[in-house]
């Protein structure tokens, strides 16, 4: 059973082909030589890149070519994007607790600033960019995170990550998705050949036995003793309270803060704990799931008129808490909220 996949960026979760094409042109024009098509690109071109721009341009530094292509790959006008599947496929691997790494030759700078962008970047556990032969940073890594290689992946779109897998004795998988033809991926025999990282998706949550999502919530106090209730469509378009699933690696507390922050944008404090529910296929819930809910109530000095809500709330209000019984309220909502009453009674 995989419990952890280290992950290739570029082909494997993004598209940046079309702007690396664009920039090693740009290189290449600079020294006289003509430029490659897409499929020609994708046929010559292979790590570690040092033997690439050694093949077309013998002789030169490759600090030189390096400042040259950078130059060129920001002024792009190609963009990078997230390949489609990759975010389900990221989300997938956090619901069914797989650890997730990151081994690329992307520069840091540039995998920041995209993973930031596409909103990715909380998902791995660890980052290992700007890396020319992860043959041989495999080992390493697996040492650093007391990875077991039979319980681990190395998932690119490239030979040479195959060959990296193959290096730490782990398993490899291999996707059409980016730089290499399939055929050349299917010549060097991983373990695994696969469309993209969505099809690795599907197959982990095809597992037959899903873990129980822990997650955290809580009943928010403004400074007039009203709460904030939040209403939306993965809870049947009924009122509930903000939170979310717990990464790997959080306290519960420090879930709390995190999920408050990033779906309502306020700050909390004064954070206790109320209850723990069992939801198991709950009725109101899109989709079927075991969830754990860690409930607490909390206090907020932020204007209650600050708040931001993310894409997965529809709207939001305060109100006092005895007036709570009037608004259409999930089932684990209204029994926190009852619980609370009681206690405050």
């Amino acid at each position: 059973m995989l419990k952890n996949l280290i992950l290739d960026w570029s082909g494997t979760i993004v598209d940046d082909l079309p702007p690396t094409l664009e920039a090693t042109n740009v290189v290449l024009t600079q020294y006289g030589l003509p430029t490659l098509s897409r499929d020609e690109f994708r046929e010559r071109f292979r790590l570690p890149y040092s033997e690439f721009y050694e093949e077309l341009l013998p002789g030169e530094p490759m600090e030189v070519l390096e400042v040259e292509y950078q130059k060129a790959f920001l002024a792009a006008k190609s963009e990078v994007v997230l390949l489609d599947g990759a975010q389900s496929f990221l989300e997938a691997c956090e619901v069914v607790g797989v650890r997730l790494f990151l081994l690329s030759s992307i520069r840091a700078d540039h995998f920041e600033r995209h993973a930031e962008d596409f909103h990715v970047r909380h998902h791995f556990e660890g980052v290992y960019a700007g890396v020319r032969d992860k043959r041989e940073a495999m080992a390493a890594i697996l040492e650093a995170h007391y990875l077991l290689p039979e319980e681990t992946a190395y998932v690119g779109d490239m030979e040479h990550d195959i060959a990296a897998a193959r290096a730490g004795g782990v398993t490899a998988i291999a996707v059409r998705s980016g730089y290499d033809t399939p055929s050349t991926l299917a010549a060097a025999e991983p373990d695994l050949l696969l469309a993209d990282v969505a099809a690795l998706g599907n197959l982990l949550t095809a597992r037959p036995k899903e873990r129980p999502i822990p997650t955290v919530g809580a009943l928010i106090f403004d400074a007039t003793d009203r709460i904030l209730l939040v209403r939306t469509h993965k809870w049947s378009d009924k009122w509930g309270i903000p939170g979310g699933k717990i990464r790997r690696g959080e306290t519960a507390e420090s879930a709390l803060v995190r999920e408050i922050r990033e779906e309502t944008a306020l700050e909390i404090t004064d954070i206790q704990f109320t209850c723990v529910q069992d939801a198991i296929d709950p009725e109101e819930f899109f989709r079927p799931a075991h969830f754990i809910l860690l409930n607490y109530t909390a206090r907020t000095t932020s204007d209650p008129a600050s708040v931001v809500l993310n894409d997965e709330a529809e709207d939001f209000l305060w109100l006092p808490l005895e007036e709570c019984h009037t608004l259409n309220l999930n089932i684990p909502t209204r029994v926190l909220v009852n619980q609370v009453r009681a206690r405050n009674a």
